[in-house]
């Protein structure tokens, strides 16, 4: 991949990104971490060459097989409320899809375990990582509403998917004092919840509503 593909030009180019971090700023988003990884991380690698130029709205966009790259606003907000508490070692990420929120939140953890459903989305998530030199993220293909065992306790677990009710697979993969970031709920009635896992009990709290895709089980 060229440098100038990465780099961008007209509606992808740094002026356009930076124009994009200072709507994020207005929404809210503080984290200076997470706003420079938007501002670098190049989205228009991550959509259809057709849709190139819109890359950069703060807006879902499709990316084939009935999925959406989710709106840089809320990549963001995920992002900085999984962070918030302190740094995290052990993060699971379920639902690579395109690889842009895996993206994002890789450089800011120590490790990232990333599980999609969709065999040709990981592959081409795969790929894009690989040319972003990014190197400290392992991918599978598989079911991921029963999680990856084989590497819990997580110290964090982002869910880019929505499912009626939490996964409690999930939960029981979470260390005592990691966070759990999950949209739930059923179509338009969706909800963004960071969990906390106490030692007797999980705190929950709401981060206001959003649009997600469904959680499904299976791989295809």
């Amino acid at each position: 991949m060229t440098d100038l593909r990465l780099s961008g030009i007209g509606m992808t180019s740094a002026r356009t990104r930076d124009r994009l971090v200072q709507r994020l700023r207005e929404q809210g988003i503080s984290n200076l971490a997470v706003l420079e990884r938007i501002r670098n991380v190049p989205r228009h690698i991550f959509v259809d060459e057709a849709l190139g130029s819109r890359a950069y709205e703060d807006t879902a966009l499709p990316i084939g097989y009935g999925q959406t790259i989710s709106q840089p606003y809320i990549v963001a907000r995920m992002t900085e409320a999984l962070l918030e508490g302190g740094t995290l070692d052990n993060v699971l990420e379920v639902g690579t899809g395109c690889g842009y929120q895996t993206a994002v939140l890789a450089p800011l953890v120590t490790r990232l375990y990333s599980i999609e459903r969709i065999e040709p989305l990981l592959s081409r998530a795969r790929e894009r990582l690989r040319e972003l030199g990014i190197r400290n993220v392992r991918f599978r293909h598989g079911d991921g509403t029963v999680g990856w065992k084989a590497h819990a306790p997580f110290d964090g677990i982002l869910v880019a998917a929505a499912p009626l009710t939490l996964p409690e697979a999930l939960v029981r993969q979470l260390k005592v004092g990691g966070r759990l970031l999950v949209p739930i709920g059923p179509e338009g009635e969706q909800e963004l919840v960071r969990f906390t896992r106490r030692e007797q009990r999980l705190e929950r709290e709401s981060l206001g509503g959003v649009a997600f895709v469904p959680l499904l089980g299976g791989t295809s």
